[in-house]
């Protein structure tokens, strides 16, 4: 499974979200602290929204088990113009020799600080305050899957 979470974060850090969308299985779900329990096609359409929407991107990773991943990304927040650098663990499992569930954890707090200043700081580790980036992400979201193609 090393290579194709290889294939996975270098697809990722090209920005090529076919590629890293062709990694998972049709059954697949994802979870991290801003998008909990995501299905596999709200997943994918994440992935699609986020790195179309990257700026100043980069990507650092180490695959460091068959089935976990640390990674750093770096970008730009577009809502705030605020650089952002998160350190990411992620945990897989797979079926059909593809990505089936992935577990992202990160430091929210910390990362609410970096992508929104003194709010962020003041307030991130309140649950009202993650409450309402995970709507705000929730609504970006949906509001992408309605498009159409």
């Amino acid at each position: 499974m090393r290579d194709l979470l290889t294939r996975f974060y270098e697809a990722f850090a090209r920005k090529d979200a076919e590629g890293m969308v062709a990694c998972y299985h049709p059954d697949s779900a994802f979870s991290d602290p801003v998008f909990p329990m995501l299905t596999h096609d709200e997943t994918t359409a994440m992935w699609r929204m986020l790195v179309g929407r990257a700026r100043d991107f980069s990507l650092e990773f180490e695959v460091v088990g068959a089935d976990r991943v640390n990674w750093t990304a770096r970008y730009t927040f577009t809502a705030t113009g605020r650089p952002v650098v998160n350190r990411v663990t992620s945990q897989f499992g797979f079926r059909d020799g593809l990505i089936l569930a992935q577990r992202d954890g990160f430091d929210f707090p910390l990362w609410l600080k970096q992508a929104l200043g003194w709010k962020g700081a003041l307030f991130g580790r309140t649950r009202l305050l993650q409450a309402a980036v995970r709507k705000q992400a929730r609504q970006g979201l949906d509001a992408f899957l309605a498009k159409p193609d």
